[in-house]
């Protein structure tokens, strides 16, 4: 799809109007805060497309202590879709600040004047904008289910966002447009925000795999993502964003475990989609600790059931979490993608794999035999994995 061409001169007066407002909003006094709310816990769940990061977003969602929401920044690319990632990573991070405080005001900048909560993205799939004071299509404590949300929540007044949302001890976000580290330093030394960092990746070439699957629905992000002021990308045949993806990874990770800052210490986990998928209870054991939450018997057999399903999972459901076999998932691109596109991931995204701890494969009867593990063990790949006991200092 091709949109008209706005000259550099505009797009820079237009973000920078974006930028005053964004700060006019974010200097106004937040809402009133009930009391505890000092220990309050802001979770980002900092990730790619096609990543599993809707599974891992859901995993915090149906927590009764947890408030989500599910890439909120989708507004701002959608709003200033002829920027580019880089220009656009101030306004991401400053909504991503209002959200985690609780102040949705925010969203004047990219909502309609009159708006309910079925303006915001993706809003069904948050059981706290599904049960009271939001609504009350579901208990606090009970699973939520976006069909049953939708029709009976959609009109529920937007200010219900900001009263649900100061109800919860937790507030996690799941985002997927930020591309280094360093652009969240502010709010990581931010003495408002009590912020972990979940960073997930996912072998680059099941990325590639699932992104082919939904290439229509990715072309306005992959345009925002390659700076083509404008131009939606469907068709990626040099696969340029793969390898921006790639990079981007890296810059994280490497920031993160390399040199971390001392305001980073015991505030960053990284987390392979793969090892969810082997061992989905310790791992989610492990992440609940590293954010401050426990495990129940209901959300463990809600997770039982959805990484324990028939098979990899429909097309339709790309953009959807639904009961499937979790490790039939994770090693679906083993027979889907030809060796020659396999084989070209694995020369752009060499760094990625090894830095990650991807075994790349180097013939066509290594990616189809099944028995070949591609995954190396944690340790062997460089990483400083974050300590559920570590301490979490705030400066």
């Amino acid at each position: 799809m091709w949109l008209p061409r706005v000259s550099s001169t505009a797009v820079t007066a237009l973000l920078l109007a974006q930028t005053f407002l964004l700060l006019f909003l974010v200097s106004r006094p937040g809402p009133s805060s009930p009391a505890g709310s000092e220990e309050r816990v802001h979770v980002l769940v900092l990730s790619s497309w096609r990543s599993g990061s809707s599974f891992v977003g859901q995993l915090f969602n149906q927590h009764p202590d947890v408030f989500y929401l599910m890439e909120p920044a989708w507004h701002v690319w959608t709003t200033l879709s002829q920027g580019s990632a880089a220009t656009l990573h101030m306004a991401v991070r400053d909504l991503v600040r209002s959200v985690f405080l609780c102040d949705m005001d925010v969203f004047e900048a990219y909502l309609p004047w009159r708006r309910n909560l079925s303006d915001l993205f993706q809003w069904a799939v948050s059981r706290a904008l599904c049960s009271p004071p939001a609504c009350s299509a579901f208990p606090r404590d009970a699973i939520s289910s976006e069909a049953v949300c939708k029709p009976l929540c959609a009109r529920q007044p937007f200010s219900l966002a900001r009263e649900a949302c100061s109800s919860y001890s937790h507030v996690v976000l799941k985002e997927v447009r930020f591309f280094n580290l360093q652009v969240l330093y502010p709010l990581l030394r931010d003495p408002a925000l009590n912020l972990r960092i979940v960073h997930l990746v996912r072998d680059p070439r099941a990325v590639l795999r699932s992104r082919e699957q939904t290439a229509k629905a990715l072309a306005r992000d992959n345009g925002i993502v390659l700076g083509t002021n404008g131009t939606w990308v469907e068709a990626d045949p040099g696969l340029r964003v793969v390898r921006e993806v790639c990079r981007s990874h890296v810059r994280i990770a490497e920031a993160a475990t390399l040199k971390p800052p001392p305001f980073l210490r015991g505030r960053y986990r990284l987390v392979r989609f793969e090892d969810l998928a082997r061992e989905p209870l310790a791992e989610i054991r492990a992440l609940y600790a590293f954010t401050g939450l426990s495990l129940t018997p209901q959300l463990e057999a809600w997770i039982h059931n959805i990484t324990h399903g028939s098979g990899p999972g429909a097309r339709r459901e790309a953009f959807k979490t639904s009961s499937r076999n979790a490790l039939n998932v994770s090693q679906a691109w083993r027979h889907a993608l030809p060796f020659a596109k396999i084989r070209r991931v694995q020369e752009l995204c060499a760094g990625a794999l090894q830095l990650l701890g991807y075994r790349p494969v180097y013939s066509e009867d290594e990616q189809r035999n099944l028995a070949l593990d591609l995954l190396l063990p944690r340790g062997l790949n460089g990483f400083t994995w974050a300590s559920s006991t570590a301490s979490h200092p705030r400066h």
